[in-house]
């Protein structure tokens, strides 16, 4: 009995040891910690950014629509959308024959003035006419003047020329259709003096300033092709009725991509830079009410909440202005749904 007796403790104290070493096993222990990923708080210039969707547009001046002088029909085509074209090329010819019938009858006009004036002014320095029908002829021949000047510049414009050197972009005309004065027959830009128009808040546009930088990207998010760094040439100075913003004007970098009128454009315009703030990724912050709060990664791998201030933010870095020093390490994956204290690992 004494023999087995001691045969039981033997194997109990064996079992002991076992689990024992087990509980010990660090390996053992990882498997219960939260695998997250961090990142350290640092120092470095963080600027202040405006976002906003802008638009290529031709810069006034090097840009031209052209439209039909009067109603007339498209007798000839001379150029092709796209095609390069010299100040003074023709464009678009229309039908001649209703504008030189006009410039004709306004010629006619104009010389029955003349001569209606001539005997009217002779007739009332003789006192055989009054005076007023002489200055009545005056004005119908300045009347006159005028028509026959307008029917010789419609003759002109019955051709259309580019008045500037540039593409044509754009061209609305079929042969044999009829041109409105309303509308645009063909246009012409000059495509190396673009800008891109974006429209901000007046309390954005109030703290733009001329020559500021903007990171510009293709499409309508950061994320789209990247097209170098412009600057900033003009901020307007009224409020669109329509919209309720304002018109900032930038330039494209000179090594950028050809841009095209109409494309849109996401731009980052820079308002000032804070040369030493203390700067996360923005995926560490955790909504906190009205606040937002980090977890920070302690002695002993601890994630210990703490609340933080919030300064300005881009999509991808966040500045911080209180709560947070340089150098501790932040929770960037896995921070959502963790609990305060809770012991984390480095995720591979």
């Amino acid at each position: 009995m004494i023999q087995i007796s001691r045969l039981f403790l033997i194997c109990a104290i064996g079992v002991c040891a076992i689990g024992c070493s087990k509980s010990d096993d660090p390996a053992a222990d990882t498997n219960a910690l939260v695998q997250v990923k961090t990142a350290v708080a640092t120092i470095e210039p963080f600027a202040e950014l405006i976002s906003s969707i802008g638009t290529v547009s031709a810069r006034s001046g090097h840009f031209a629509a052209l439209s039909a002088p009067a109603p007339a029909r498209i007798a000839r085509v001379y150029v092709s959308l796209g095609e390069k074209v010299g100040a003074g090329t023709s464009l678009v010819m229309f039908e001649q024959a209703p504008f030189v019938a006009e410039a004709q009858s306004a010629e006619a006009a104009l010389v029955a003035a003349e001569r209606n004036y001539e005997r009217a002014r002779r007739l009332a320095d003789a006192g055989i006419v009054p005076r007023k029908d002489a200055d009545l002829a005056a004005t119908e021949l300045a009347q006159a003047r005028a028509a026959a000047a307008i029917a010789r510049r419609a003759v002109q414009l019955s051709t259309l020329r580019a008045p500037i050197s540039g593409v044509v972009t754009k061209l609305n005309a079929p042969l044999g259709a009829q041109a409105d004065i309303t509308q645009s027959v063909v246009e012409v830009a000059d495509l190396s003096a673009l800008d891109i128009i974006f429209n901000v808040s007046s309390s954005d546009a109030a703290r733009i300033a001329p020559g500021a930088s903007v990171t510009l990207s293709a499409g309508e998010s950061a994320k789209g092709e990247p097209l170098g760094v412009g600057h900033i040439t003009d901020v307007g100075g009224t409020v669109d009725s329509t919209t309720r913003s304002v018109s900032v004007r930038a330039l494209a970098p000179p090594n950028a991509r050809s841009l095209r009128i109409g494309e849109t454009i996401f731009g980052q315009i820079s308002t000032s830079v804070h040369p030493r703030a203390i700067v996360i990724p923005v995926a560490a912050l955790v909504p906190d009410g009205d606040g937002f709060k980090v977890f920070v990664v302690t002695t002993g791998n601890l994630a210990r909440e703490r609340k933080v201030t919030v300064g300005r933010r881009t999509e991808a870095s966040a500045e911080i202005l209180d709560g947070l020093a340089a150098g501790e390490r932040v929770v960037t994956e896995g921070a959502y749904g963790l609990e305060d204290s809770v012991k984390v690992a480095q995720a591979k």
